[in-house]
């Protein structure tokens, strides 16, 4: 990654890539392979892949949001070191949005139709993360991969149990999100406080509901 420093212009061309790669369909492209290359397809009734394809579109908006997140904090960000750490996040969480996106398209489903307003949303609050200092941010950053990683652990249950192929996405999602919270408080974030996780988790909420469907 270069360490040239960007122009105001460079750095806005730079975020409206990033944000077009994200949200138009079939731009992310991941590094690593899908976990699910390799299984043997499966059958799924109507009623599951409908069930499934609802639980991935939840999870492929949540790294919508979390690419916007990584955008606005590194935007925002005070120590060069830190702003680093937020790109590379971003560019690992790639291959998440990927893979939730192929398959989805294997689930004959598509991606939802909020996430612009949710990508805005969330550049957003990281940005206002990140104006609050670094700290502030990189505890923003585990607060929010726990979160997610809730969020994992849940579908994971919820999946019907045929759908080994959304499973082994979402398993290996779970341990990436585990790490990136991890290197977050490493890197000198704050532990935010138990009320805080519960208020942002109240407010996920809104998210989970309405992309489930649209």
């Amino acid at each position: 990654m270069s360490s040239r420093k960007h122009s105001p212009i460079d750095t806005a061309i730079l975020q409206l890539d990033r944000a077009l790669h994200t949200l138009l369909p079939g731009s992310a492209r991941a590094n690593r392979a899908t976990p699910a290359r390799g299984l043997p397809p499966t059958r799924l009734s109507d009623e599951q892949r409908r069930h499934s394809a609802g639980l991935m579109r939840i999870n492929h908006t949540g790294e919508v949001c979390a690419q916007a997140l990584y955008q606005g904090q590194a935007a925002t960000a005070k120590l060069p070191s830190v702003r680093t750490a937020m790109n590379r996040a971003a560019d690992e969480e790639i291959d998440h949005l990927a893979w939730c996106e192929e398959r989805l398209n294997e689930l004959d489903a598509r991606t939802s139709v909020l996430n612009p307003l949710f990508y805005g949303m969330s550049f957003v609050l990281g940005a206002g993360a990140g104006l609050l200092g670094d700290k502030v941010s990189l505890g923003f950053l585990a607060a929010t991969e726990d979160q997610v990683g809730r969020h994992l652990q849940e579908h994971l249950q919820r999946l019907p149990s045929a759908d080994t192929a959304s499973r082994a996405v979402l398993a290996q999602m779970l341990i990436d999100e585990t790490q990136h919270a991890t290197i977050a408080i490493e890197a000198g974030g704050m532990h935010f406080p138990n009320w805080l996780k519960r208020a942002m988790s109240i407010a996920s909420q809104a998210m989970t509901r309405t992309t489930y469907y649209l």
